[in-house]
C-alpha cells in the first residue's frame, strides 16, 4: 500500500514488513536492484524545491517514512495504525538477518575513518557478518573515472546489500543514476545511520523520537551544522503541508478512507 505525502510516495510498511520485503530481494538476487529511500520533512521539502529529485522518488522500491512528522500525516490521510520506519533500526535488523543467512554488505558514504568505525562495530555486534568493502567518497562530486573505479570496486566485492550513507537529496539521486550500473540485490540509502554507528553523532533518546523532538535533540547536538536544517527547511514544510496538502482536500480524504474501511468491515 502508498500514501503520497507532497506528492512523494510513501510506501505503508511497518519496520518488520520492510525487512520482509527487502530480505525476499536479497534471497532472490533481485536485478535490477531495489533502492529504498527513508522520506523525511527535508526530503519532502527539497522535493518540492527541485523537480528532478520530486521525479527521482517516483522510482523508489521502496520510500519509507523515517520522521514523525510524515507519519502523522499518513495517519491523517487515514492510514491510522502506520509507524515511523527509522532507518537505524531497519539497518540493524537486516545486518542481524545478513550474519545468520550468509549475506554481503559493503559500506559506502560517511566521512574519513567513519566506515572503518561502523564495520568495526557492526563485525563487534554480528560477528560473522560479512563487509566484502568499505569506500568514503570525497565530498566534492567525482570525476566520471572516479565514478566509474567506485562502481568497479562495489561490482568486484558483489555484495548483496549496498549500504549508501551520503545524506539527504545526494544519497537517493546517487542511487537513482547507479542502480543500472550495480549488482548488489538493494542499495539501501541509511543517511546518518553511519554516525550514529560509528558513535560520531549521539541519537536522541526514544521518548524524544515517539514525540516527534527528534529534530530539536540533534539541533543542540550539532546547532552550527543544522540550525538551517531545522529551521528554514521545517518552516519551509509546514507552508507545504497548510498550503498544498490542506488546498488538495487532505483530511476530507482521510475521513473518506475511514469510512470506507468501517463500512467494508
Amino acid at each position: 500500500m502508498i500514501g503520497r505525502v507532497l506528492g512523494v510516495p510513501v510506501h505503508v510498511l511497518g519496520l518488520s514488513e520492510a525487512r520482509d520485503e527487502i530480505a525476499n530481494w536479497v534471497r532472490s538476487g533481485k536485478r535490477p536492484p531495489a533502492i529504498i529511500a527513508h522520506t523525511n520533512a527535508l526530503s519532502l521539502v527539497t522535493a518540492q524545491e527541485e523537480p528532478g529529485y520530486h521525479q527521482a522518488l517516483q522510482s523508489f522500491d521502496l520510500s519509507l517514512a523515517d520522521g514523525m512528522p510524515v507519519v502523522w500525516l499518513l495517519r491523517l490521510r487515514g492510514y491510522a495504525q502506520h509507524e515511523r520506519v527509522y532507518g537505524p533500526d531497519l539497518m540493524h535488523m537486516l545486518c542481524g538477518q545478513a550474519a545468520t543467512e550468509g549475506w554481503k554488505c559493503f559500506l559506502y558514504g560517511g566521512g574519513s575513518g567513519v566506515p572503518e568505525l561502523v564495520r568495526d562495530k557492526l563485525k563487534a555486534l554480528y560477528p560473522s557478518l560479512q563487509v566484502v568493502g568499505i569506500y568514503s567518497p570525497p565530498f566534492r562530486d567525482l570525476t566520471k573515472a572516479e565514478d566509474d573505479e567506485v562502481v568497479r570496486m562495489i561490482n568486484t566485492a558483489g555484495p548483496d546489500i549496498l549500504w549508501v550513507a551520503l545524506g539527504g537529496a545526494k544519497q537517493d539521486l546517487w542511487m537513482v543514476r547507479h542502480r543500472e550500473r550495480l549488482n548488489a540485490s538493494v542499495i539501501h540509502g541509511v543517511g546518518a545511520a553511519f554516525d550514529f554507528l560509528a558513535g560520531r553523532v549521539p541519537q536522541a533518546p526514544r521518548w524524544m523520537m515517539k514525540a516527534g523532538l527528534e529534530w530539536f535533540f540533534r539541533l543542540l547536538a550539532e546547532p552550527r551544522r543544522l540550525w538551517r536544517r531545522y529551521t528554514l527547511k521545517n518552516a519551509k514544510f509546514l507552508y507545504f503541508v497548510l498550503t498544498r496538502e490542506l488546498v488538495n482536500g487532505w483530511f476530507r480524504e482521510g475521513k473518506r478512507r475511514k469510512a470506507t474501511e468501517k463500512g467494508n468491515r
